[in-house]
């Protein structure tokens, strides 16, 4: 029996059918790409499919062992920690192990034969449960989900509601990630993960036993981690075996046959119809009767003729740029920034010595993990943000424009056409911008929508629109094609492809990179690193840098290092010196050790390998609780050096 079967569903609202008798099925192992433009209605069926909303008609049917799990649309506030949060979803276990501890107790405080028994019998049944649950490895599962989604070690314990947004729409994901369900609903679950979160995401949902839909328009994420496509089009579904690439092949080839079915048919109506007139001008009583017969078979061929899928309206791009002076459009000298700390808290520090310098047409991207400043550092390059230090300049005639991640630049109270013929009433005229309007899909009574009432892909191709009319040459863009569809994507892409200026964009649409970067530069806090290429070119220089390298080394810690220095400037070491380096030595090799353990506990494989992880989190905690040990002695040994220095 499949996890999930459903038969001819329908939902339609007051002015509008999003889909009409649709069916398909989900076997247990399924892993399904749910593909389709933005307001198709596939997050509304995601919502029928849990219940929380109603349907037509149609009927829906899960399997008897199916458990069905999806991301809450409200994001918690909760004031645990990041880690306990998680493993709320574990609360079996966590209830079955109170119970033990209250059996255990009662063990040792009772006489009575028999109650012992009873509680010793309860005690096998409550333990074969719990380690049939997975209880001896919950938490270390819990850590490397946690480590693997980019959670630092030391985030942890902090709590929940002083996370951002999207992380803590991450912590949901985690808990979904780690429950006992075993068909996964997942809409758009790659916001707000940088790439190496994304691919943690991929390796755990290829090794995924169980089932499930995943609504994306990452057609990378598609391509890695789908078996079979469903796509959402004028209101019907559209279902291929295998991954989103290999859809578009087949759906390809499918239409083919379609165009050509319908254009055979109708030329075979015409000729039927062609012999009816005949027939029906010698006007004789067997040619009527013939006549009555070729009717019939147009009817019949008219009945089953399919009008061919319409080519869904698409966005229209023209990016033009102005001339730029010389060749050299962007330079940054040892930019850094430094957010000032509040209330008492310490500075922060985003990034320092960052550099670089962008040729005339180049189409650069700059990748990096959350919080590594790349947003920052377009604010300051845009002239939004001033840097702590260093310094950057334009070329000569250069004149850039920003497309923001946030919109927050569009007035939610304008309208759709207040909101582009505002900045550009002087050049254009009205009829004008209605027909780049018309282009971007605002048509009819959609360009006098307020702002603040259009989803996020409407407002994404508002702000393009306006980027477009700039005719800048230089674009600075963070994450242009969030919010936006498939169709809508690669539209852009192909604009920005015969863009003739200049392009930096911020960006973890690794298709995108692909196709269009000549150089990457990805950032940390300690500056830039360059690639040449695009990202399957990065993956291949990431490769071989670290094949070159060897096994990664941790630095020496800021005692180590001092201990060194001053080691340096004396001839000699007493006994307290020597033994504060091997206290150093020794801690600096049990955090490299802590550290191996971690990346390996964040693996995705490890994640479900209950055996595994529980082996690893045994060892991290005994690896802690040395580290301890080890930071104690340091502390003395640090005393002792001291009193024999102020000897000296």
């Amino acid at each position: 029996m499949p996890a999930l079967a459903v038969k001819n569903l329908t939902k339609s609202y007051v002015t509008r059918v999003l889909f009409s008798d649709i069916s398909f099925e989900v076997d247990t192992n399924e892993h399904i790409g749910f593909v389709g433009v933005n307001g198709c209605g596939k997050s509304t069926l995601f919502h029928i499919l849990l219940g929380e909303e109603s349907y037509d008609s149609g009927e829906i049917y899960f399997g008897s062992e199916t458990r069905i799990g999806s991301i809450s649309q409200a994001v918690s506030d909760s004031d645990s920690s990041l880690y306990d949060y998680v493993l709320e979803v574990f609360s079996e276990l966590a209830g079955i192990e109170k119970q033990l501890d209250e059996i255990n107790h009662e063990l040792s405080a009772c006489s009575d034969p028999e109650r012992s028994k009873r509680l010793i019998e309860r005690q096998y049944r409550l333990t074969s449960r719990y380690d049939d649950l997975g209880g001896s490895t919950y938490r270390a599962r819990t850590r490397s989900t946690l480590l693997g989604l980019g959670f630092p070690e030391e985030e942890l314990n902090r709590s929940v509601n002083t996370f951002s947004g999207g992380q803590r729409n991450k912590a949901q994901l985690a808990r979904l990630l780690l429950s006992d369900s075993n068909l996964l609903l997942l809409d758009e679950p790659t916001n707000h993960l940088d790439i190496k979160a994304i691919e943690w995401l991929e390796s755990f949902l290829v090794n995924y036993r169980g089932a499930f839909i995943v609504i994306s328009h990452d057609r990378y994420f598609l391509d890695k981690v789908t078996n079979k496509t469903i796509e959402l089009k004028d209101k019907r579904l559209f279902i291929s075996k295998g991954n989103y690439s290999r859809h578009i092949e087949l759906r390809s080839t499918a239409r083919e046959l379609e165009v050509r079915h319908y254009l055979r048919t109708q030329r075979e109506i015409k000729r039927i119809e062609g012999i009816i007139e005949q027939q029906k001008r010698w006007n004789q009583e067997r040619n009527y009767v013939t006549a009555a017969s070729k009717q019939k078979q147009v009817d019949r061929l008219k009945a089953t003729l399919v009008v061919p899928e319409r080519d869904s309206a698409s966005i229209h791009f023209t990016f033009t740029a102005k001339e730029v002076g010389g060749n050299d459009v962007l330079v940054a000298k040892k930019l850094g920034k430094t957010f000032k700390g509040s209330n008492g808290s310490p500075d922060k520090e985003v990034f320092h010595d960052v550099s670089m310098l962008i040729k005339k047409g180049e189409k650069v991207f700059l990748l990096g993990d959350n919080g590594c400043g790349k947003t920052t550092l377009l604010n300051i390059l845009s002239g939004r943000m001033r840097p702590t230090s260093g310094s950057y300049y334009l070329g000569s005639h250069v004149e850039p424009a920003y497309y923001e991640q946030n919109m927050t630049s569009l007035d939610p109270n304008n309208t759709v056409l207040n909101e582009v013929w505002d900045k550009y009433y002087t050049t254009i005229s009205r009829k004008d911008i209605c027909n780049a309007l018309a282009a971007f899909l605002f048509r009819g009574d959609d360009i006098n929508k307020p702002i603040g009432q259009l989803s996020g892909g409407e407002m994404a191709r508002v702000q393009l629109l306006k980027l477009m009319l700039t005719k800048s040459n230089l674009l600075l863009m963070d994450e242009p094609t969030n919010h936006l569809d498939i169709d809508s994507r690669e539209a852009l892409e192909a604009a920005l492809e015969e863009y003739n200026g200049t392009m930096l964009i911020v960006t973890h649409d690794r298709f995108l990179v692909d196709r269009l970067a000549d150089r990457i530069l990805y950032m940390t806090e300690d500056g830039l690193t360059e690639y040449i290429g695009g990202y399957t070119d990065y993956l291949e220089a990431v490769s071989e840098r670290k094949q070159a390298k060897g096994p990664e080394r941790k630095p020496e810690s800021e005692n180590a290092a001092s201990y060194r220095e001053k080691k340096a400037n004396k001839s000699a070491l007493n006994r307290a010196k020597g033994e504060l380096m091997r206290c150093e030595a020794a801690i600096t090799a049990a955090e490299k050790e802590l550290d191996g353990l971690n990346r390996e506990l964040s693996l995705p494989g490890v994640a479900t390998d209950y055996k595994k992880s529980a082996e690893l989190s045994k060892k991290s905690d005994e690896l802690r609780a040395k580290l301890d040990k080890l930071y104690d002695a340091l502390v003395e040994a640090e005393e002792r050096v001291q009193e024999a220095e102020n000897l000296q």
